[in-house]
């Protein structure tokens, strides 16, 4: 179980120090909701096997010269981005890779 139940069969206490140990196994959720929460946290948090990163389209829905100079300004100024990121994370102990376009999906999918 998380550090915290992801649902309760019983509403908190209100009054504090009334609880027992009873009523604090009712309150629990039973092992196959939590067991089924825990796989939709697994199953959310991978990352997906088509993953697109930011700034690639692989399909070609503008073929005109004006968006196509917009979209390789975009990719140009994302690899200038993730350049200074790495830079800027060699001399850390802890690099913060959160932000860094590679690692960035295109959009939003779950």
């Amino acid at each position: 179980m998380p550090n915290a139940p992801s649902s309760m069969r019983q509403p908190p206490p209100q009054i504090k120090g009334t609880t027992t140990l009873k009523s604090y196994l009712e309150t629990l959720p039973e092992v196959n909701v939590t067991c089924n929460n825990l796989l939709l946290f697994w199953v959310v948090s991978q990352e997906p096997k088509d993953q697109r990163h930011l700034g690639t389209y692989p399909d070609q829905h503008f073929t005109e010269e004006a968006p196509q100079r917009s979209i390789a300004a975009f990719q140009s100024r994302l690899a200038q981005i993730s350049r200074d990121i790495r830079e800027r994370n060699r001399g850390l102990a802890l690099p913060y890779t959160y932000l860094d376009p590679p690692l960035i999906e295109n959009s939003v999918s779950i």
